[in-house]
């Protein structure tokens, strides 16, 4: 997930989406100690998307008390 892409979305995708993600958090920590997780570098890069989406939105609130 590239901030471009994020960019073009809407508020309310990016709202769906942050929510989407940590769910996939939560899911991938829970394998992660249960000794179920097939991939542990994926836990990195969700929280990377995370951050991204949080950026994005932090973004378009700026913007909108700047006007």
């Amino acid at each position: 997930m590239k901030a471009k892409q994020l960019r073009e979305q809407s508020e309310q995708e990016l709202q769906k989406s942050l929510g989407d993600l940590e769910e996939q958090l939560f899911k991938l920590r829970f394998q992660k100690s249960t000794g179920q997780i097939e991939d542990p570098t994926k836990i990195r890069q969700v929280r990377k998307n995370i951050a991204r989406v949080l950026t994005v939105l932090t973004e378009r609130r700026v913007e909108g008390s700047a006007r």
